[in-house]
This record gives C-alpha cells, sequence and structure tokens, in this order.
C-alpha cells in the first residue's frame, strides 16, 4: 500500500475521510469532515494536513467565500479509495462465498434492520 498501511496513515478516521470525500458530490469544508467522520474540528484539520502531506487530499479556495477553504481528493487519494474499496468488496466476496442465496437474503434483511435501528440515524 503506498501510504504505508492503515497504522502508518493513522487508522480508521483518516480512512472515513477518504471515503466522505469520495462520496461527496463537492469539495468539503473542515466541518463538514469533521461531521462525515466523526470527529471534533480540530481533529479534522489535522487529518486533512496529514492527507496533503501525503498528497491524497488538496485544499481549494470556496469559491463562495474565499476566507474559507475545501478539500478534495487528489488523483493519487482517489486512487487510494478505490483500491481499498476493491479489497473490501474481495474479502465480502470471499466471507459470503459459502453463504447460502437464502442466508444472503437472511444477512442483508438483518443488516437492512440494525441499519434502521442504529441510534442517531
Amino acid at each position: 500500500m503506498p501510504w504505508g498501511g492503515p497504522a502508518r496513515f493513522g487508522g480508521p478516521a483518516r480512512m472515513r475521510l477518504l471515503e466522505a470525500l469520495a462520496a461527496a458530490s463537492r469539495p468539503l469544508s473542515i466541518g463538514e469532515i469533521a461531521d462525515a467522520v466523526g470527529v471534533d474540528q480540530p481533529r479534522a484539520s489535522r487529518l486533512v494536513q496529514q492527507a496533503v502531506q501525503l498528497d491524497l487530499v488538496r485544499r481549494e479556495v470556496d469559491p463562495d467565500d474565499a476566507r474559507r477553504t475545501r478539500v478534495a481528493l487528489t488523483d493519487a487519494g482517489a486512487a487510494l479509495v478505490r483500491g481499498f474499496r476493491g479489497e473490501r468488496r474481495e474479502a465480502i466476496d470471499t466471507a459470503l462465498s459459502e453463504f447460502t442465496d437464502a442466508e444472503r437474503v437472511d444477512l442483508a434483511r438483518l443488516l437492512t434492520k440494525l441499519a434502521d435501528a442504529w441510534p442517531g440515524v
């Protein structure tokens, strides 16, 4: 992995940062990143700074307010997200390979029930 693996890159919060930016339809503010990642704004700012240093994200001037910046994935960051999404997909496919069709339907139903009951959603 080009960033030295999850331990060097810093774990789940940084991965959520990249995922949030990949899912967004536009560059995000630090506040929006903090909300999406589930951290406070100072932590989000540090995550962004570290990702900038790794050339995974870039800062841009907010077109609506030049005093603010927004954050977007670089090409390298987008490639990294595609890579770990592919790895997860392969892991899921492997884990589900022994499930019957009925078991897959049950799992999907139960996961949907869990997601619907999750607090704060």
